[in-house]
């Protein structure tokens, strides 16, 4: 099957958001992460940053059944928690996106299993721990007393979200086409590689 999306999900500190942007400036396709958010306070008519600390918490595990159900009741779906109404949003807006973009750039939000459907190439970004917490505190200004802490929690946030709601491990690497560790290659050719690999996998369907 031919892969027209890439998805990328990444540890915190690894540097997957700006993989994310060079590769898709290298394909010339749309890249998407937080605007997803934004879109979806925009539909809310609610800040941004409100939907964000909704979205941290622990949805339920049923989520997705509603999610690809044809038509999921409307009034099970109003009596779902916030984090579980916001996620549900956000999926029918990477649906929505799909249906009208043959491809684009997708960081974060299971976004590999919403669109697994769909064709999706997609990444895990990696690095070790002490890579990820100077780059917090280099590129992302995070107190260095503060950096470890931080990058730990982003990322039990990240894991739990991935494997609640799709019911697989976000750190399993055999669920991903490609995995880079960008300490040891460098977000330049980790992005490289991406756009590489997704060509050259998508070349064999055209032969």
């Amino acid at each position: 099957m031919k892969k027209t999306i890439i998805t990328i999900e990444r540890q915190y500190g690894s540097g997957g958001s700006t993989i994310g942007k060079l590769a898709a400036e290298k394909l010339g396709i749309n890249y998407y992460n937080r605007q997803i958010l934004e879109m979806t306070a925009d539909k809310c008519g609610i800040s941004a940053e409100y939907l964000e600390s909704a979205e941290e918490s622990v949805p339920t595990s049923f989520l997705y059944s509603l999610l690809l159900s044809a038509n999921p009741a409307r009034a099970v779906e109003d009596s779902l928690p916030l984090s579980d109404k916001v996620f549900l949003m956000e999926s029918r807006i990477i649906s929505e996106i799909a249906e009208r973009e043959k491809s684009f750039v997708l960081v974060g939000r299971c976004g590999s299993y919403i669109l697994e459907d769909k064709g999706c190439f997609s990444v895990y970004i990696y690095a070790p721990q002490e890579f990820r917490i100077q780059r917090a505190i280099n590129e992302y200004e995070i107190p260095s007393t503060k950096a470890e802490a931080i990058m730990k929690k982003a990322d039990k946030r990240r894991e739990t979200f991935f494997n609640v709601n799709t019911g697989k491990s976000w750190q399993d690497k055999d669920m991903y086409s490609l995995c880079l560790n960008s300490a040891e290659l460098g977000d330049e050719l980790c992005a490289e590689l991406i756009v590489r690999a997704y060509n050259e996998y998508n070349s064999r369907f055209e032969e």
